[in-house]
């Protein structure tokens, strides 16, 4: 794989997204998020080697919200194991991402980690082992990265704060069947600004290789998960990540992957790369229709998938 080659096909996919425009919307329930232009996109590719190949506005930061929900699972699952599935499952959620009635039907059990609620359950359990899980978090994801200026955008943590109402019913709720330990409001505190950490996509390329390298980050070394670990991290991704479109996401893209509402889409090749795109136009299931666009040609150009 030369560099002409990923950089060609970068540059193909960014001309190609651009007839996609004004097909989405960009998320308005967040007013901090209502704000950013929509007419923005960037892609970023990290491989296993050192090398990095990038796009369009891969260098802007943006809110990646949901994405931060592989960070804390990762924090969460190095310290507790298998302890964690006692009270967040596995499965597709096939609901929205914020749904109360799923949560009414399973006895406060959500589905996965990757929706709010099951992400509320993993922010609790931070807060058993870390006295501060967000400095806990920026830490973390720093050192993924390389880089030490990454940080929360407070803006948009009290835009979603003001505006929590959703997340608060939903915390409550699975505190009231006993599977939130903590205050509900200590807990969104950790929740809101994980959800707000400000990443551009070149950051977030760097920060999945560990899970493209089974468990290793390859700047340093450092067995993050084990391997075995790491290849259910990835599944998960695979079956839940992208809300109740997984399967539309498999089924175009082949990649385990991450969406947020920011616009972002993270997406790993096992043993290869990690590769992140970000436009804030979304869909009606809260993805990037750019993201998702290029993502599809990603895979199909390079003729590699999970698959």
């Amino acid at each position: 794989m030369t560099h002409i080659d990923l950089q060609t096909i970068l540059n193909e996919i960014a001309h190609e997204v651009e007839t996609f425009y004004g097909k989405g919307s960009v998320a308005d329930y967040i007013p901090a998020l209502a704000k950013v232009p929509a007419r923005q996109f960037g892609m970023s590719v990290s491989l296993l080697n050192g090398q990095e190949y990038a796009v369009g506005d891969a260098d802007v930061p943006f809110s990646i919200q949901s994405i931060s929900k592989v960070f804390t699972l990762v924090m969460a699952f190095r310290e507790k194991g298998d302890e964690v599935w006692n009270r967040v499952g596995r499965e597709p959620s096939g609901t929205p991402f914020n749904s109360l009635t799923q949560l009414e039907t399973t006895g406060g059990y959500p589905r996965n980690p990757f929706i709010n609620a099951g992400a509320h359950v993993v922010s609790d359990m931070l807060m058993d082992f870390l006295p501060n899980p967000r400095q806990s978090l920026l830490e973390f994801v720093r050192m993924l990265t390389l880089n030490d200026v990454i940080d929360y955008d407070q803006e948009v943590a009290e835009s979603e704060r003001i505006h929590g109402d959703r997340n608060r019913a939903l915390a409550y709720y699975m505190k009231s069947f006993g599977n939130i330990h903590h205050e509900v409001d200590q807990l969104l505190d950790v929740y809101f600004h994980q959800c707000a950490l400000s990443m551009s996509c070149r950051d977030l390329s760097r920060s999945l290789l560990f899970l493209a390298n089974h468990g290793i980050v390859p700047h340093s070394g450092e067995q993050i998960l084990s391997e075995s670990r790491s290849k259910r991290l990835a599944s998960l991704m695979l079956t839940c990540g992208l809300y109740d479109e997984a399967g539309e996401f498999a089924f175009r893209v082949g990649l385990p992957g991450k969406s947020g509402v920011g616009g972002g889409i993270v997406g790993i090749i096992p043993g290869l790369l990690s590769v992140a795109v970000w436009s804030p136009e979304l869909d009606v299931s809260g993805n990037s229709v750019l993201a998702m666009e290029a993502l599809e040609r990603f895979t199909t150009k390079l003729g590699i998938s999970v698959f």
